[in-house]
């Protein structure tokens, strides 16, 4: 009874860790679900909307312009960031702070992107902090889940172009 009891403990320990190791391998390298938070995104994701953001593309090096983007910030890097790529190394970038009178250009470094939230006026992104490293991308967000009036693919900018992708 003892030996059975333990053999079923066992069995149950390893299904748990197999499991585990599937769902790991799952949100590490295929996707996971994230909950945005904040006004910077808006109107394209609005707070607590939930997003699924695959991470294929950026093992690929398939990051583009006009992608929104989950990333580790970089103050803080146990908080992510979700912004639109505007620039990828070696971009002019034509920008200015909020109370900046001047526009100013920053090339993007190699091994960079620019990232800026879609609400500028309520964002901070990269016009404070500057380039990011690409190695900060956690993946590339594809598709709004939550709320259900607005489930679907997220392919348009905040001005309702389509953004086209050169594949």
């Amino acid at each position: 009874m003892l030996r059975r009891a333990l053999g079923k403990t066992l069995g149950f320990i390893g299904y748990t860790i197999q499991y585990g190791c599937i769902a790991h391998c799952a949100f590490e390298y295929i996707g996971e679900f994230v909950a945005c938070s904040g006004p910077s995104m808006e109107p394209t994701i609005i707070n607590n909307d939930v997003v699924f953001s695959e991470r294929i593309s950026r093992h690929l090096c398939r990051i583009e312009k006009g992608d929104i983007v989950i990333a580790k910030s970089p103050f803080d890097p146990k908080m992510n960031i979700c912004k639109r790529v505007i620039g990828l190394e070696g971009d002019k970038i034509c920008t200015s702070r909020p109370l900046d009178t001047f526009k100013t250009h920053t090339f993007v470094p190699r091994g960079h992107v620019w990232l800026e939230g879609d609400n500028l006026q309520n964002s901070t992104d990269s016009r404070s902090y500057g380039p990011i490293p690409y190695a900060l991308i956690r993946g590339r967000v594809c598709l709004k889940l939550w709320p259900p009036h607005s489930f679907g693919p997220l392919n348009e900018s905040p001005n309702g172009e389509r953004i086209t992708r050169n594949d």
